[in-house]
């Protein structure tokens, strides 16, 4: 049952976003926890603290590092000093693979700290697909790119999200990071359904699952991370464990964080649907 990914890369199994608040129970406690995600920013170009404790981590976990300030639709010049902060951090920590987002973060050299939408046509696309060649070739690997969670349309788009994901995947040869939390969110916020969003994604490119609990305003929900996962997007889990089998999944909380253990149950629940549907764990 379900699609290998091209690389041959490893389902990592059930992992936690590495948060600061759980430093002191992770480095006393060792939970058996398979793997964790890191914010590339957060390690990138400091010392003391962060290292400190990161470096005792990756030598008892397998780390995946997912940055927020690639900027990889901007159309500002790719900015090669980080790539090459980002280059070292990935062979310090041995990173099982390392990514970014389907979006921008800023312009004329200002960072908004924000994951901003593209249009999706045809000049969206090329302008992509030939950043991310030019970054894959430096950092020698695959990038991991996420779909965003998104909250306004352009007039200029000319093509479905996941048409516009799926065209990048295999134009690029890039791997795909699917935040099913963030298909749902957005599934609300453009009023389109999940299932034909998830039935058009290529498979055989997707390493990797983001979990995620999200904010429901009523009239639009907002990607907040900042509690437990709820049931149509557990069903939107299940959805791809069906199509694609085991890969590796990750939940984010990164607001209102709790404990390590609740954040590590949730994640659980995870191999649970697993189970329920015959996938390998």
């Amino acid at each position: 049952m379900g699609i290998p990914n091209r690389w041959n890369l490893p389902d990592l199994g059930f992992g936690v976003g590495l948060r600061t608040v759980h430093y002191p129970h992770i480095t006393t406690e060792w939970p058996k926890v398979d793997w964790f995600e890191i914010l590339s920013e957060n390690y990138m170009n400091t010392e003391g603290r962060p290292l400190y404790y990161l470096d005792m981590i990756a030598e008892r976990y397998p780390i995946v590092m997912h940055g927020v300030s690639m900027s990889i639709g901007s159309t500002d010049p790719i900015d090669w000093e980080y790539m090459k902060a980002l280059k070292a951090l990935a062979a310090r920590v041995k990173a099982v693979w390392m990514g970014d987002h389907v979006c921008w973060t800023g312009v004329a050299g200002r960072n908004t700290h924000d994951l901003l939408p593209i249009p999706y046509n045809e000049p969206s696309l090329k302008h992509l697909v030939e950043r991310i060649r030019a970054i894959q070739d430096f950092m020698e690997r695959p990038l991991v790119l996420e779909n965003p969670s998104t909250y306004m349309t352009f007039a200029s788009s000319t093509m479905t999200e996941e048409e516009f994901i799926l065209r990048m995947a295999e134009e690029a040869d890039c791997a795909l990071l699917l935040d099913v939390n963030n298909v749902y969110v957005s599934s609300r916020n453009h009023d389109f359904a999940c299932e034909t969003y998830l039935d058009r994604i290529p498979y055989d490119r997707v390493v990797q699952i983001h979990l995620a609990g999200h904010t429901d305003k009523g009239t639009h929900c907002i990607d907040t991370h900042d509690g437990p996962v709820i049931d149509p997007v557990w069903a939107n889990y299940a959805r791809v464990m069906e199509q694609a089998g085991g890969r590796a999944t990750l939940l984010e909380w990164d607001d209102k964080i709790p404990t390590f253990e609740e954040v590590h149950a949730e994640v659980l629940r995870a191999k649970k649907f697993r189970a329920q549907i015959g996938v390998g764990v």
